[in-house]
């Protein structure tokens, strides 16, 4: 019954049909191209930049368009890599370099970075946050700039395709954006009135006076999971701002996760964060992820193999349900590894892969209490100063 409703009614969450218009769709918006400044918060990326970088800065945008690289203290040489990319691609000057700084005590160190860039912005009327491993198709912004003043919408956010090319990579990465999607279902993100908001970080395109009067990037300096607390920021704010999320082959991911240990550390990192460090949270997410994808396949296998030893009319009623209930999980998976260009054999996984990312959550708490949660690229991130606006 459970799988039944997440199928049919739990606003289609599973499709990945929230898509904006392919990029070179002709037209100009009304009242012309407004300016646009891409903030890059950077600590510690020269290994991604030199793939990333140059598809932001030769983006054909009509209108005025820049990009500000925020060195977050990186002790890699990212600003030198960034500086002698911004010499050969692009417009010249299209590439501005700022140096960060600490993030003040009450501010989470990405949120801080964000910060630095905005300030940094000018006039510019939309700002498109991003990450540094992200990269963008020909086309990609002015796209995006064209869905947000086609529907006065104060804030556009597209999934990026994350890398799936190793075999742990392939087999966790697409279920990481299942689940997301199952806790943030992107009609709800797109539906004004709806009470879910969300945005994915590694593309947000925000109308720099939306930003302003729902209090600015202030309101959430603590937040750790910084683009869900982006996206209630905004579609909270009075008057509440129109958000849209969705799913797109056009903004990749090359951030790299090609082992197991490489993906559970990323997962571990934040999951707890998510949780706000509720034990009961936690023991209620760790049952739920074992009663809604464990059970109904215990249960179709543990029924045929009764029904096999000789059970009767009870096996066969478990057997059929659990097997249900598996056959509907599965029918759910199919799009996100279409999406991803994977089989949909592998579909029937998920419920092997729901128990990795609920081990996952576990050692998260694991690692929180032992004083080792929320450590990025050398960067311990404390528990303290999480508000209620935060999250």
């Amino acid at each position: 019954m459970a799988w039944v409703y997440l199928l049919a009614a739990h606003s289609g969450y599973w499709r990945t049909d929230q898509r904006l218009p392919a990029p070179g769709h002709d037209g100009e918006p009304a009242g012309g191209w407004p300016g646009v400044m891409a903030v890059v918060p950077a600590r510690n990326e020269a290994a991604v930049l030199p793939e990333t970088l140059p598809t932001l800065l030769e983006q054909e945008y009509p209108g005025s368009f820049g990009v500000i690289l925020v060195d977050d203290d990186s002790s890699d040489g990212t600003a030198g890599v960034a500086a002698a990319i911004g010499g050969s691609a692009g417009p010249p000057g299209r590439l501005r370099i700022v140096s960060g700084s600490p993030p003040p005590p009450g501010w989470a160190g990405k949120v801080w970075a964000m910060r630095t860039g905005l300030s940094g912005a000018g006039d510019a009327t939309y700002v498109l946050f991003t990450d540094a491993d992200i990269g963008y198709a020909p086309g990609t912004v002015a796209a995006l700039v064209r869905a947000a003043m086609a529907d006065d919408r104060g804030l556009v956010s597209q999934m990026a395709l994350l890398r799936a090319q190793t075999p742990a990579e392939q087999l966790l990465v697409p279920a990481f954006v299942y689940f997301f999607a199952q806790l943030y279902p992107f009609r709800r993100v797109n539906r004004p009135g709806s009470a879910t908001a969300a945005a994915a970080g590694g593309c947000m395109l925000v109308r720099r006076s939306s930003l302003d009067r729902a209090g600015g990037l202030e309101r959430i300096r603590s937040a750790r999971i910084d683009d869900v607390a982006f996206g209630r920021l905004l579609k909270r704010s009075a008057p509440p701002v129109r958000c849209w999320l969705g799913f797109t082959t056009e903004v990749r991911s090359t951030r790299a996760y090609p082992r197991l240990a490489d993906v559970w550390d990323m997962v571990a990192r934040s999951a707890y964060t998510q949780l706000r460090y509720s034990p009961a949270a936690l023991a209620g997410t760790l049952a739920g992820l074992l009663w809604l994808y464990a059970l109904p396949a215990a249960a179709g296998l543990a029924g045929l193999g009764w029904l096999a030893a000789g059970g009767g009319l009870a096996a066969a009623v478990l057997a059929a349900i659990g097997l249900a209930g598996w056959l509907i999980m599965s029918v759910s998976y199919v799009p996100m590894q279409r999406l991803y260009r994977l089989s949909a054999w592998r579909a029937p996984l998920l419920p092997l892969v729901a128990m990795l990312y609920a081990a996952m959550t576990a050692d998260s708490a694991r690692r929180y209490y032992l004083g080792r949660g929320g450590q990025w690229k050398g960067r311990t991130i404390s528990a303290g100063g999480i508000s209620t606006e935060d999250l």
